[in-house]
C-alpha cells in the first residue's frame, strides 16, 4: 500500500483498522460511516480527497448491506419508510448539484453545523417515547419524502452521509423507535452509496481494491454493531448518537477554521473553488 508521494508504505493493517472502526460506527449508529473512512484514508492511508471520498462511499455501501442484515434480523427495518426517503433523496441530490455552484458553501456548513448542534441538543433532552412502528398517513408520507429532499441536498452540497440527518429525524419527528430508526436509515444509504459510487466510477474517483479491503475489515463490524444496537437502551444510544453528531460539528468547525483566509492563499481541497488540479505525474494514493 503505498501513500502519496515521497511518502513511505503505509502499514498493512492501516485500511482493514480504518473499516474496522468505522463499521462499527455505522453498525451501531444507522450511518454510512463516510465521516470517518475519508479523512482515515487521507491521514493514514495517504489517499488524495476525491479519490478517499469515492472509496469511503463505496466502502459506506459494504457496511451498509452487513448492517441493513443485523438490524432486518430484529425486525427493525422499516422499507416503505426508506423508499419515501429514498425517493426525495433522489431529487434532493440533484437540486444539490446545481445547487453547489450557486451558494455560498461555508453559509451552508455553519447552517448544518448549528442543525447537528440543535439535533444533539434536543436528543440529549431525551427523544419521545415510540413504540417502533410507523403510522402511515398521507401526511407522513410526504414528511419523509421532504426529508429525503433535505439529506439529498445536503449530501449533494456538502457531501455529508445521510444518516446524522435521517436517524434523528425518524426518531424526533416521526417518532419512530431509535433501533428502527437506524436500521432504516442504512437502508436508505445502501442505494444512495451504490448511485453515488457508479457515478464516481466515470469519473475514476474509486478505488475498488481499497474499498475492498476496508470493508472486509469493517463488514463484520457493521454487522456486530448493528447487533449491539438492538442491545444498548434507548436513551444510552439517544446520548451516544448525540456525542456523535457533535464531533461531527467539532470536526466541521475545525475544518472551516483551518481554510485559509489570506489573500494570495489557496484552498489545498481540490474541489474548493479557487483550488488547482492534482499535481501532475503524482500519486492518486490508491493501492498498488
Amino acid at each position: 500500500m503505498t501513500g502519496a508521494t515521497g511518502e513511505q508504505a503505509r502499514p498493512r493493517w492501516v485500511l482493514p483498522g480504518v473499516g474496522v472502526a468505522a463499521g462499527f460506527i455505522a453498525g451501531l449508529f444507522g450511518v454510512g460511516g463516510g465521516i470517518f473512512i475519508a479523512p482515515g484514508l487521507m491521514l493514514l492511508g495517504g489517499f488524495r480527497q476525491r479519490v478517499a471520498h469515492g472509496t469511503s462511499l463505496a466502502t459506506s455501501a459494504l457496511f451498509a448491506a452487513a448492517g441493513v442484515v443485523a438490524y432486518a434480523l430484529n425486525e427493525a427495518v422499516d422499507v416503505v419508510a426508506a423508499s419515501l426517503i429514498f425517493a426525495g433523496s433522489g431529487l434532493g441530490v440533484l437540486a444539490g448539484v446545481e445547487l453547489l455552484n450557486r451558494v455560498q458553501v461555508r453559509t451552508l456548513r455553519v447552517a448544518f453545523v448549528m442543525l447537528l448542534a440543535v439535533t444533539a441538543g434536543r436528543m440529549l433532552a431525551g427523544a419521545p417515547e415510540a413504540s417502533g412502528e410507523l403510522s402511515l398517513t398521507v401526511a407522513v408520507a410526504f414528511g419523509l419524502v421532504g426529508c429525503g429532499v433535505l439529506v439529498g441536498l445536503v449530501a449533494g452540497l456538502m457531501g455529508v452521509g445521510g444518516g446524522v440527518i435521517v436517524v434523528p429525524a425518524l426518531v424526533l419527528l416521526f417518532e419512530l423507535g431509535d433501533v428502527t430508526a437506524k436500521g432504516t436509515s442504512l437502508l436508505v444509504v445502501l442505494p444512495t452509496a451504490i448511485v453515488g459510487t457508479l457515478r464516481n466510477m466515470r469519473h475514476d474517483n474509486v478505488d475498488l481494491r481499497g474499498a475492498l479491503v476496508i470493508g472486509a475489515g469493517g463488514m463484520l463490524s457493521a454487522f456486530g454493531g448493528g447487533l449491539l444496537a438492538g442491545v444498548i437502551p434507548s436513551a444510552v444510544s439517544g446520548r451516544l448518537f448525540a456525542g456523535l453528531l457533535i464531533v461531527i460539528a467539532l470536526r466541521m468547525i475545525r475544518d472551516m477554521l483551518r481554510e485559509p483566509g489570506q489573500p494570495g492563499r489557496r484552498s489545498k481541497r481540490w474541489g474548493d473553488p479557487g483550488s488547482g488540479p492534482p499535481p501532475a505525474g503524482g500519486d492518486s494514493g490508491r493501492i498498488s
